[in-house]
């Protein structure tokens, strides 16, 4: 069984007799070596199968060891090979210049063997440690990204069971979290918001009347209006949302979207009564939609009051209440282009 080689290296030289000492003194010690006797050789040879190393004497006829460092450099193939210059040249411009291409050395004939070997080994190992150091952070992201996969596929799972747990509770409602997230991640599309933000946005959407589930059944089913006490138990929910959400680590703070979904932007909402900037973009934008939502479905106390008596309430009070940007979308979504909410569809996880 013959020993692994120790590299592949691409040696060009003009001269054959240079260029087949040079070949020998290589094999001796393990290389692989294909030989090259100009510069187009070796740079065709390069580009089908890229060498640990490349040993190039510079004057050439056609095209020079230099123009071929150039060529190589320029190609995504072959950019990351180094590069020896094997020459009589010793002059230091010249060196500045192999240098200035991207050369890792400069070698001058006539050479010693053993400086020669010690300089081609260094080069080498530092290719071969290199390229292992590129794979294994390939590697390492694509085990991320394959993790990153399988946990976001666990979030959205956990996320759609939570709010499943909800709805089953409050059958009048059944639908209502997914149907708010179908119209704010269209807002925010529309808006042009990071993929990322509509991601997280999305989430909270879909469990942002978690709080209801310590609000008793007979409340949220009751068909008759509210009394102030029974409502002011429904208001608690955002807090009773923010509080089951918090501990868990989410990419976004969701636990906060879902508390300030009831604030208004000067400072009317519940249950803290934040203003304007204070309250996150992703809030306002789930606080149109879900008004929009409510507003046009029907309830156990009342029917429908229609798309267009919620379009009027957010319209009428753009900027007083309902972010502006997230009002004008809402309406041109819904009035223009046409958006409707679908029903009795399984959670999507965006």
């Amino acid at each position: 069984m013959s020993e692994p080689s120790r590299g592949n290296i691409i040696a060009a030289d003009d001269t054959p007799s240079s260029l087949r000492f040079l070949a020998d003194i290589l094999k001796a010690e393990g290389y692989e070596v294909r030989s090259a006797i100009n510069g187009e050789l070796a740079l065709r040879a390069a580009l089908a199968m890229p060498p640990d190393l490349m040993l190039l004497d510079i004057n050439m006829p056609n095209m020079n060891g230099f123009e071929v460092c150039r060529h190589l450099k320029e190609q995504d193939k072959t950019r990351n090979v180094p590069v020896i210059f094997v020459s009589a040249m010793s002059d230091t411009l010249e060196k500045l210049k192999g240098f200035e291409l991207g050369a890792v050395d400069y070698v001058t004939k006539p050479y010693q063997r053993g400086e020669l070997l010690a300089r081609v080994r260094t080069h080498v190992e530092l290719h071969r440690l290199r390229q292992r150091l590129e794979e294994m952070v390939e590697e390492r992201t694509r085990s991320l990204r394959k993790s990153e996969m399988k946990l976001r596929s666990a979030l959205f799972d956990s996320i759609s069971a939570i709010a499943a747990t909800v709805e089953i509770r409050d059958p009048y409602t059944a639908g209502h979290q997914r149907r708010v997230a179908q119209l704010a991640t269209a807002i925010a599309h529309e808006l042009g918001l990071p993929e990322q933000m509509i991601e997280g946005l999305n989430l909270a959407s879909v469990v942002h009347d978690v709080g209801k589930i310590k609000i008793p059944a007979e409340i949220l089913s009751k068909p008759s209006r509210l009394t102030e006490l029974e409502f002011a138990m429904i208001k608690q929910h955002p807090q009773v949302g923010y509080e089951i959400l918090k501990e868990v680590d989410f990419p976004w703070p969701i636990a906060h979207f879902v508390w300030q979904h009831h604030e208004r932007l000067d400072g009317s909402g519940y249950p803290q009564g934040l203003k304007g900037d204070a309250i996150h973009f992703e809030a306002r934008i789930l606080a149109v939609a879900d008004v929009i939502e409510s507003m046009s479905s029907h309830r156990p106390y009342r029917a429908s009051l229609g798309v267009e008596a919620a379009l009027a309430e957010i319209d009428g009070n753009s900027g007083v209440l309902y972010d502006p940007d997230a009002v004008r979308v809402a309406l041109k979504l819904i009035r223009k282009d046409g958006f409707q909410f679908k029903h009795h569809e399984t959670f999507d996880h965006h």
